[in-house]
């Protein structure tokens, strides 16, 4: 069942009860108060009976015959019982009719002096009074023909009152449904246009600030982030599918070259070498699209914990000698000295931090003429600040902010080996500790990486 039925079925079905429920109410109240105004009328009857009929201390119940020849009957269907103490029966207005009225009910009169009861024809009031020495008791039963007759016109007023009220609420809950759903259905339309090919130029209408407009500028800000993920991996797809073929397309060409004559000892040592390199290359390139892969989860599936930074960069001099196997120095200095470690110490993944200096201190050793790489440690209120500076041949200003992308690499950089991935995956690991990363670059003086990360 769609959405703007359901409101209308559940709005028409609570309005009904509601009006059923003050209907009934409605009803209730007026029985029972056209019951309690008649008994009091017949209370009212009995009592002007007995004091009818009480006179000089006497009961003269011929002036009460004569009475009930000569005038007409205020109450439908009255019947007048009168009794002594004595429960004896004095006077009664039935006729050809045998009066039998249970001895223990006007005992129950004559000690309460007044009771009330519903019968099958009408209502029963009987009335124990007392004038002077003499007393009698009064019972007193008609029936409400024009009370029972305004309840029941109430009862077919309210029900067809009941059956007009819900055709109208059906039919305004469904046009109030169809007004609130409009605006989903909307939606619903513009989602259903959106697919793989113009997703990266599709945003849904927005208007006011309801629920549903908040559902539609989240699902825009859902639009946004994956039309960002289908670019980066289309970028990334026909990148890396260029990067690995060109590797794998060298060690290939240069193996056919090999098997189509027989070579001499020194050719195959030279070939070997050039297909290490190149084997060397695609490893390093098989690492890079792993580690970028790494660094684009979220940062959830990856377990933190406290990483000394000054401990980490400590250890780079060593890893940066095992990787480029030449005679890298880095020079690590302290701005000022920590009075304590947390300080220094930040919250997150060890191995993707080892990762992120690593590719910095790695790429300022290959640009410097002197293939040394300058790192300063320094602290402030909330962050860690790590300074990676090198002497080498700078980053043109057009070219600066492009150089976190996948793949790009600067003009300048071209002949040095590289892929383009290593800054790509220290943004990533950077933003996934909730720092940030910025560069400056001058042809004379270098580049300089700057990355804050929080502390403890």
């Amino acid at each position: 069942m769609k959405i703007k039925y359901k409101i209308a079925l559940y709005y028409t079905l609570s309005a009904t009860l509601m009006l059923i429920a003050f209907a009934g109410l409605a009803y209730y109240f007026s029985a029972k108060s056209r019951k309690a105004e008649y008994l009091e009328r017949l209370e009212y009857r009995a009592r002007s009976i007995a004091n009818v009929i009480i006179e000089d201390g006497n009961v003269k119940v011929d002036l009460l015959r004569k009475l009930d020849r000569t005038t007409f009957q205020d109450l439908y269907k009255e019947t007048i019982l009168v009794y002594n103490p004595g429960y004896d029966l004095l006077y009664s207005n039935l006729k050809d009719t045998t009066i039998r009225t249970n001895p223990a009910l006007l005992a129950y009169i004559k000690e309460n002096n007044l009771y009330s009861y519903d019968k099958g024809n009408g209502e029963v009031v009987g009335v124990y009074y007392t004038e002077g020495t003499v007393s009698v008791i009064v019972i007193v039963s008609s029936f409400d023909k024009y009370g029972f007759q305004n309840l029941q016109n109430l009862r077919q007023i309210l029900l067809i009152e009941l059956l007009i009220a819900i055709v109208v609420l059906v039919g305004v809950g469904y046009f109030f449904a169809r007004k609130m759903v409009q605006p989903i259905d909307k939606l619903v339309e513009q989602v259903d246009s959106i697919n793989a090919n113009n997703l990266q130029d599709t945003q849904v209408a927005v208007k006011g600030k309801d629920e549903i407009s908040k559902l539609g500028a989240n699902f825009n800000t859902m639009l946004q982030r994956l039309s960002e993920s289908f670019h980066l991996q289309k970028s990334f797809v026909s990148n890396a599918s260029h990067e690995l073929r060109t590797p794998l397309a060298a060690i290939i060409s240069q193996l056919q070259v090999a098997l189509s004559k027989d070579r001499s000892h020194e050719e195959y040592v030279t070939l070997l070498a050039s297909l290490l390199e190149d084997a060397e290359n695609l490893s390093d390139l098989s690492n890079g699209l792993l580690q970028l892969a790494q660094s684009e989860m979220r940062q959830e599936g990856f377990v933190g914990s406290d990483v000394r930074i000054d401990e980490l960069l400590l250890e780079m001099p060593t890893l940066i000698r095992l990787k480029q196997k030449n005679s890298s120095k880095v020079d690590i200095h302290f701005v000022k000295v920590p009075d304590n470690d947390m300080l220094v110490t930040c919250h997150g993944n060890e191995n993707l931090l080892k990762v992120l200096f690593l590719n910095l201190i790695d790429n300022a050793c290959k640009f410097s003429e002197n293939n040394t790489a300058l790192v300063t440690i320094d602290f402030f209120t909330q962050y860690i600040l790590i300074q990676i500076k090198d002497n080498g041949i700078g980053i043109p200003p057009i070219e600066i902010n492009k150089i976190f992308e996948p793949f790009y690499r600067g003009q300048n950089a071209l002949q040095i080996r590289g892929h383009g991935l290593g800054l790509s995956i220290c943004k990533k690991i950077v933003q996934i500790h909730n720092g940030h990363i910025t560069v400056t670059s001058s042809p004379t003086e270098g580049t300089t990486f700057t990355v804050m990360l929080p502390h403890l």
